[in-house]
């Protein structure tokens, strides 16, 4: 007994001294009573069947609900388009001064103030665009129009002296050759391209033009452009816009502009066409259109309230009963972007810009007295929320997401109508109206899914008014079309240093769905793991730019 009393002390001695040396009695108890491998199983299991499977399952029916409205959609839309009559057999459209029927000459006359032709202002608003500035200008002033009918504006915000000083003298060389044209400057870059246009029509010579026709800097109008679509608007006091078809000179350059040509054919062969055809409302693409001047002054003029001023000025224009025609076989060529940078700031500026004009003019809309409830309804569901909201949301949370999270969660079942059907139809649609790059299918549908990440976090920062929502970058233009260029690639690496071409957030979510992949390969009952090894794979070569050209200014 003796030995064991002079032993307590001891050890309670020791005890105490190991306490303060582990730094506070907290620290031992937290060590004693860590869990075990079995209890933190027992634990994740608990948890997972109490908060995070009911959280999945919700996700995954608000992801299937939309995705199906999504599905409709589209489903309306191309019936639209394949059922669409022709713009020549809806409206009047007879060629300027061609003669016939009393009512064209009236046309003519009251159109024209007092000849066929009435008077255009062409407007091609740049910025430092050092390689394609040419080409608009010298298409713009190769319109088949007559001369003393046309004035070529264009409005030069560069900030590079030297190109500007070029743009310049481009102007002063086509003016020497008896054309009219314009060249303005402005001292601030406010409202950026909506500025410069809203600036552009306050000249004292516009007063006198009836139409304006509107061009980036790297579009090509073919010579008869004005004779195709000016008579649309001449003939049919209703229309305040027509677009023309955006065509592409580049296409072939690398998979990327492939995959672009794919999703914009669609957009203008269903979309544009769809909405044309059936409520003669679309929103305008910002460029290859002609518009009646006194049409967009009624809207209330340009606007640089987003980053979309072209579908806020189309959404305003709407409201006051003006009807658009989109013409699918006036075609004006143009460049994408086939960097990957500028393509990721492209479509920021498209998916939050649409985003926030959808925050700002939601409730005009609503309330508005003008136009039917039908139309209304076509608006916000179809036009906004479905096109501009949910499919951007579907195929990243569904796609990416929810699916992949699924095969770490038994209690949520993914049904296979929403894995397979829905998509494969969505799919389909698309690859009915791009038969000649069906091949490129499954890379579109990878490559899109990945975008899908970055338009997702651009519309909720338009929602909700975050940080850039104003961030405007000018899509570069390199002219890739009109110069001689290698064999295309379909993946190039950028020579520069891997932290300049790397995305962190996109190399982080390919880890989370290898992971989700490999998982589902050791322990699942399906063949998901195919399709997510191939989304990661995707997401790796983009996050670590395997994608694309390398640009001039990279």
């Amino acid at each position: 007994m003796a030995m064991a009393g002079a032993d307590g002390p001891t050890a309670a001695a020791a005890e105490e001294a190991a306490v303060q040396w582990l730094g506070g009695e907290s620290l031992l108890l937290l060590l004693l009573r860590w869990p075990s491998s079995a209890e933190l199983v027992a634990a994740w299991a608990a948890a997972r069947a109490s908060a995070v499977a009911p959280a999945l399952a919700a996700a995954s029916a608000a992801c299937l609900a939309l995705s199906a409205m999504l599905l409709a959609d589209a489903m309306l839309m191309a019936a639209a388009s394949f059922t669409r009559r022709r713009p020549d057999r809806r409206y009047r459209a007879t060629p300027l001064g061609a003669g016939g029927d009393d009512d064209d000459a009236e046309d003519d006359e009251e159109a024209g103030r007092g000849v066929a032709y009435p008077m255009v202002l062409v407007q091609i608003p740049m910025y430092n665009e050092r390689e394609v500035y040419k080409l608009s200008i010298g298409a713009a002033c190769g319109l088949s129009w007559p001369s003393d009918r046309l004035i070529v504006q264009v409005l030069d915000d560069s900030t590079d002296p030297t190109v500007k000083g070029l743009v310049e003298l481009e102007c002063e060389s086509w003016g020497n050759k008896g054309k009219n044209v314009k060249y303005e400057v402005r001292n601030t870059r406010k409202g950026y391209k909506a500025g410069a246009l809203k600036e552009g029509l306050l000249r004292d010579y516009v007063q006198q033009c009836n139409y304006v026709a509107i061009f980036d800097a790297d579009f090509q109008p073919e010579p008869d452009f004005l004779l195709r679509t000016i008579p649309y608007l001449v003939r049919n006091p209703q229309i305040g816009l027509v677009q023309a078809h955006w065509e592409f000179v580049n296409t072939s350059e690398c998979l990327m502009t492939r995959i672009q040509k794919m999703t914009l054919h669609y957009h203008f062969k269903v979309e544009q066409e769809g909405g044309s055809s059936t409520i003669a409302f679309f929103g305008f693409n910002g460029t290859a259109g002609v518009w009646r001047i006194s049409a967009l002054e009624e809207a209330g003029g340009w606007k640089d309230r987003t980053t979309v001023e072209d579908m806020d000025l189309a959404v305003r224009a709407g409201l006051k009963g003006w009807k658009f025609v989109y013409l699918a076989d006036v075609k004006v060529k143009s460049e994408l972007p086939s960097n990957l940078k500028t393509y990721r700031h492209q479509q920021h500026r498209w998916t939050c810009g649409a985003a926030n004009l959808f925050r700002k003019v939601g409730a005009e809309i609503l309330f508005t007295k003008e136009v039917p409830f039908w139309w209304k309804f076509y608006l916000l569901y179809s036009f906004f929320f479905v096109r501009k909201v949910v499919a951007h949301v579907v195929p990243f949370m569904l796609y990416c997401v929810v699916i992949p999270f699924s095969v770490l969660i038994p209690e949520v079942t993914v049904p296979v109508w929403g894995v397979v059907y829905v998509p494969t139809a969505i799919t389909l649609l698309h690859a009915i109206r791009n038969t000649s790059s069906i091949h490129f299918i499954p890379f579109w549908i990878l490559f899109e899914n990945v975008m899908s990440f970055h338009r997702t976090k651009a519309m909720f920062i338009g929602l909700l008014e975050l940080g850039s929502v104003n961030e405007w970058v000018v899509t570069e233009k390199l002219g890739n079309g009109n110069n001689t260029k290698p064999a295309p690639q379909i993946l190039e690496r950028p020579p520069c240093r891997f932290w300049d071409r790397w995305t962190m957030s996109e190399i982080l979510f390919s880890i989370f769905l290898f992971f989700c992949a490999t998982y589902n390969l050791a322990y699942g009952g399906d063949y998901y793991f195919v399709y997510i090894y191939l989304q990661a794979i995707a997401f790796l070569v983009v996050g670590t730019g395997f994608c694309g050209t390398l640009s001039s200014n990279s």
